[in-house]
């Protein structure tokens, strides 16, 4: 930690890969607190697995909400947890940033910020859901949020908001989940 935190060095500058992998994503810093950034979109994040059974059958699981599941742990809860808050928002945001719209990793952080989100996608259908699966696909909705208006109720000033916008990303190899 006190590599990633100090004024750049030579030590710092040498190991700053290896300090990165381990920092990032878990203890990533920013200045939100201070500086709020506040969502303009609605995500809906969804992912839904495959599974190949021994004769070579592929069955494609319904989509799982995932983000359903973050909202629901957060409303129900008078002292939420920062991870059920913000991990998967965070992550995706994350992948946004290393990603071109193409979906290629173009870094090593690209592929560590795939790997997390695929791993969280997996990790939270495997406590939610039975069966076994070999990949992963995520879906993502985003759904743009209305400007404020002056006065009550919808007025000429009102500006219409973007239109939604749903992305679908490559499947995904993970590792054993579910067996």
């Amino acid at each position: 930690m006190f590599l990633h935190v100090a004024p750049p060095n030579p030590l710092s500058r040498q190991y700053s890969r290896q300090v990165d992998a381990w920092v990032f994503p878990l203890f990533e810093q920013n200045w939100r607190l201070f500086a709020p950034d506040p969502e303009s979109v609605n995500r809906q994040i969804s992912a839904r697995t495959m599974h190949t059974t021994p004769d070579g059958r592929v069955h494609v699981s319904g989509w799982f909400d995932l983000s359903g599941v973050d909202n629901a742990a957060v409303r129900h809860d008078v002292f939420p947890s920062h991870t059920a808050q913000n991990m998967l928002r965070r992550a995706w945001s994350s992948y946004l940033e290393t990603h071109g719209g193409d979906d290629r990793p173009r870094s090593e952080r690209a592929l560590m910020m795939q790997k997390y989100l695929t791993d969280i996608a997996a990790d939270r259908i495997t406590d939610h859901r039975d069966g076994t699966f070999e990949s992963v696909q995520l879906r993502v909705i985003t759904v743009p949020i209305a400007a404020p208006t002056e006065g009550p109720g919808p007025g000429p000033s009102a500006a219409a908001p973007k239109s939604v916008e749903t992305r679908y990303l490559p499947w995904w190899k993970v590792t054993s989940h579910g067996n």
